[in-house]
This record gives structure tokens, sequence and C-alpha cells, in this order.
């Protein structure tokens, strides 16, 4: 964890990264991929990895998704009707009434949006992804937010593996079990130098 942390922190910390060079005018999105098993740990990491950077005058925009979805669903006034009808309704209603309330192109993605237009900021990190699941998809998140994050580099913390294959492209495979999410625009960080 220490030697992640390390990297981490010098390739977001590096002009490279902050100036979006090297990229091959790909969006600048990273993925950051860890054991679901780590998720304890890999938090505190990011709270230090936070605190380290702005230490260093680099500004962090953190946005947990699973916490926005709950502002999402409050700012509409269906928390408390969600609540009351979980305990009522099939798992596979509730996840379609979620998945159309918190839709990433028309809410999740605006509301992120509006974050980043009212924020000074230097990097993004997107994490909350394996709370926000099955409702809210990681690829659609970030094909979502292509025309959106572009500006600035985007992290996503991602509880599974982010894999390149010849045979099958890329895929972020969620929990290390969920293989069928394509997506191959973003840069595993692990493999990014500073």
């Amino acid at each position: 964890m220490q030697d992640r942390f390390q990297h981490l922190f010098s390739v977001i910390s590096s002009k490279r990264f902050l100036n979006k060079q090297g990229l091959g005018n790909e969006v600048p999105f990273f993925i950051c991929p860890f054991k679901p098993e780590e998720s304890v740990e890999m938090g505190r990491l990011q709270r230090l990895l936070v605190n380290r950077l702005e230490q260093a005058g680099i500004r962090i925009l953190q946005i947990n998704l699973y916490d926005l979805s709950i502002e999402i669903l409050k700012e509409r006034d269906i928390w408390e009707q969600i609540l009351e009808m979980e305990n009522t309704v099939a798992k596979e209603q509730l996840k379609e009434l979620l998945q159309g309330v918190l839709d990433p192109e028309a809410h999740l993605v605006p509301a992120i949006a509006t974050k980043l237009a009212s924020t000074d900021f230097d990097v993004l990190f997107l994490c909350g992804v394996g709370e926000v699941f099955p409702y809210i998809r990681s690829h659609n998140v970030l094909n979502n937010l292509q025309s959106t994050a572009k500006e600035k580099p985007t992290v996503m913390f991602f509880p599974g593996a982010y894999t390149h294959s010849l045979e099958s492209g890329a895929s972020l495979d969620l929990f290390g079990r969920l293989h069928d999410d394509k997506y191959y625009r973003a840069f595993n960080i692990f493999h990014c130098e500073a």
C-alpha cells in the first residue's frame, strides 16, 4: 500500500500528469484499480493522498458516487419514498427505479458537471464505484463524462481490475467478477510514469 501511495503521489503531482501530456489525444481518464478486499485501506490511502497533494498545492475535487446519488435523490424529493419502498418491492424493480432516476447521462453527469463548474480544482477523484453497483455502472459514468470532464485529469478508484488484452479489448472487471464493462479510453494509473 505504501508503494502504491508513493506511485500515485509522484504520478498525480507530476507536471506531465497535470498538463495531460503523453495521452495521444485521449481523454485524461485514469483508473486506479484495487482489490475489493482492500477497500478500507484504499479509502484511507485516498484521504492521505488528498491531504498530501493539497499540501503540495494540487487541488483535488473528490466526488463519491454513492454520496452524490443520495444528494440527487434528496434534491428530487424521492429519497424518503425510496427508503420506504425498499422493503416492499423486488430488488430488480428497485434497481430499475434507481437506474432511471440516477441515469448517468440525464442526472448523474449533469450533477458532476455542476460540481466541476463551481469548484477550482486540478484533479478530479471519483470513488464510491462499488457502493453504487448495480444501478450505476462505471463504464456508463466514464462514457458520459468524456465531454464534461476532459479539461482536468480524472482518477476513478475502482474496486476490481482494469485489463487490456488483444483478444477481448479493455474491460473494467468490478469486484474481479463482472467482465462485461467494455471501456478502453482510460489509462491504468499504475502503468503511468511521473
